[in-house]
């Protein structure tokens, strides 16, 4: 029997969600500056824009000499010139007011079921922290969702320097909390970075089941790892929680 001393989470597509498309947030940004674009093409350049930094500055480009927000500013620059829209000026100010943005509550929703799980999870005892592959903003997010005192620190990749799934922001997170990989266990939605990488410092951990068909390599996952929805969490079979006492 599992005795859980540590509950970390990702947080995107696991416990928040973007409210709207990421082409409609950027279009409408951008009417304020009276630059008309639809959403449906911004959406499309935004992927290639997001792809392409990506591969050429992973994890914001920090071992590159980049700020996380200047990585974010070229990105949304670049959506915008695969749109249609060269004006550097205006490019400017539309990534300034997205950058601050997408710090609203207004922005993002909780997945069904986040709050609650967690309330639970506390209730319990259980001791909780974030992993995410994000930026320096997540805390604010966190605390406009109002749920940032769930969680005693919160790890993003830009802090740790390393991007899920490399090990060592597990390893980070386990060396903050001082709890042995056998007593923490992750929850995430990527099979990859979430799954697979927590198992692989000792961790356990479950998968959250995404609306869309699973890889193949995420139909070999244990059905009792899986979460349907993260209400089945705590009743999961693969999770019989016993809080260790202090």
């Amino acid at each position: 029997m599992l005795r859980l001393r540590l509950l970390t989470w990702d947080v995107k597509d696991t416990l928040l969600r973007l409210r709207h498309p990421v082409g409609e947030n950027y279009s409408a940004a951008a009417r304020v500056h009276e630059v008309h674009v639809q959403p449906e093409a911004l959406n499309k350049s935004f992927h290639q824009a997001y792809k392409a930094q990506s591969k050429h500055f992973p994890n914001y480009g920090l071992n590159q000499g980049l700020s996380s927000k200047q990585w974010w500013t070229d990105v949304v620059k670049q959506t915008f010139i695969l749109a249609g829209v060269h004006e550097d000026r205006l490019l400017a100010a539309i990534a300034e007011s997205l950058y601050q943005e997408f710090c609203s509550a207004q922005n993002w929703e909780l997945l069904p079921g986040a709050r609650e799980t967690l309330r639970q999870c506390h209730e319990l005892g259980i001791h909780m922290a974030v992993i995410s592959n994000f930026d320096k903003r997540l805390e604010k997010i966190l605390s406009h969702c109002n749920l940032r005192h769930h969680f005693e620190f919160v790890l993003t990749s830009e802090e740790a320097g390393f991007a899920k799934p490399d090990q060592r922001i597990f390893q980070k997170a386990l060396h903050i909390s001082g709890v042995a990989p056998h007593q923490a266990a992750h929850v995430g939605d990527n099979y990859v970075r979430d799954y697979r990488a927590a198992r692989g410092v000792g961790m356990h951990s479950f998968l959250l089941r995404r609306a869309e068909p699973a890889n193949n390599w995420e139909l070999e996952v244990p059905k009792q790892h899986i979460l349907p929805s993260l209400t089945h969490l705590l009743s999961s079979p693969g999770l019989d929680v016993f809080v260790a006492s202090e």
